[in-house]
């Protein structure tokens, strides 16, 4: 089968990753991205070939808005389309017509696809597959007392020291703790990838982050004035946090490996080709 992915993303995140890690994957798959962005620079490395917005296809795949717009403004045919953002979709006319174009919505969480079901979408049209994320072969070395942390809010927690993640596989391959704080989430790929990693995930209770962190077994969820309290007990009981962290890894092998998304798209392709 062959399929056109449409990624018109600016920066190199989650669901760019998604993107490359499904495109890599799949026979006869072409990727049309933005010429200079991250995505582009990392799907040329990996010998990725290039695809027009008018290439020949039997199935096109957009991931994210703007290539939902420019594949529906185009009439591309039949058109699957991913949903990895939580917050509600636009009831205005011009949205309605747009999401009545694709064949079939992926939505990368249950949550992600009752926002779905709320903008008007039936359910029979909605997947859900959930990201995948590579298995480091080996757990991280847990580091005492580091906190790596990635937040779209600012986290503080007095007497102790947060690091920043700027390159996450790195910054987790010594991580005691993961802090995942969000004010919404669709999914949060960066705490499954702390799960592989064997790190325990400190998470906010938003989204779709409670279908992948499991409370009290692979890390804790909490609310977001709650983050210091699940620090210093983690820190002070480093046998929790590396149970925590080796059951997160084991969640992770059974459900949420790149494997099991590409599979899962697959089927999804399958379905709306015949």
């Amino acid at each position: 089968m062959k399929t056109l992915h449409i990624d018109t993303g600016r920066e190199m995140r989650g669901g760019q990753w998604q993107v490359l890690y499904l495109v890599e994957r799949l026979r006869d798959a072409k990727l049309y991205a933005r010429a200079n962005s991250p995505l582009a620079a990392e799907a040329r490395r990996r010998g990725i070939e290039s695809g027009s917005l008018l290439e020949s296809a039997d199935l096109v795949h957009a991931h994210d808005a703007r290539a939902h717009t420019l594949a529906a403004i185009l009439g591309r045919k039949p058109l699957v389309v991913s949903r990895r953002v939580a917050f509600p979709i636009r009831t205005s006319m011009l949205s309605r017509q747009k999401y009545l174009r694709a064949a079939m919505y992926i939505a990368i969480s249950k949550f992600v696809a009752r926002r779905l079901q709320d903008a008007g979408v039936a359910a029979e049209r909605i997947r859900v597959v959930y990201d995948g994320v590579p298995i480091p072969p080996e757990a991280s070395t847990l580091e005492p007392g580091r906190v790596v942390a990635l937040a779209s809010k600012p986290v503080e927690i007095p007497g102790v020291e947060l690091h920043l993640t700027a390159n996450l596989w790195q910054d987790l391959s010594t991580a005691s703790i993961f802090i995942y704080a969000s004010e919404m989430e669709g999914l949060g790929s960066a705490a499954l990838a702390a799960m592989a990693a064997g790190v325990p995930v400190i998470a906010s209770r938003v989204g779709g982050l409670s279908e992948i962190v499991e409370h009290e077994r692979t890390g804790l969820l909490v609310d977001n004035q709650q983050f210091a309290d699940a620090v210093r007990h983690l820190l002070a009981n480093p046998s929790l946090g590396a149970d925590m962290g080796r059951r997160g890894r084991e969640l992770v092998q059974q459900r949420f490996t790149v494997e099991h998304m590409v599979e899962h798209t697959r089927r999804v392709y399958e379905e709306v080709v015949g």
